[in-house]
């Protein structure tokens, strides 16, 4: 679970593995796999950032965060 920040301010809490796409429109808008889309205030990078940690907290992701993201 990831916490992000609408654009009235308000926090919530999304399932990181429901995330299919993050877009900046320029608002960041991230996409779930049902389709639902959600506008936050956090940027494009500050998400992936999170994902990425979540990700490595369920250990999905290697712990070693030098190689392999991005590329």
């Amino acid at each position: 679970m990831i916490s992000l920040t609408q654009l009235n301010g308000n926090t919530f809490t999304l399932n990181a593995i429901y995330i299919e796409q993050v877009q900046s429109f320029p608002d960041t808008t991230i996409t779930l796999t049902t389709g639902k889309k959600f506008v936050v205030k956090e940027s494009e990078e500050i998400v992936a950032q999170k994902v990425a940690s979540f990700y490595r907290g369920i250990t999905l992701l290697p712990l070693n965060s030098n190689k392999g993201e991005g590329q």
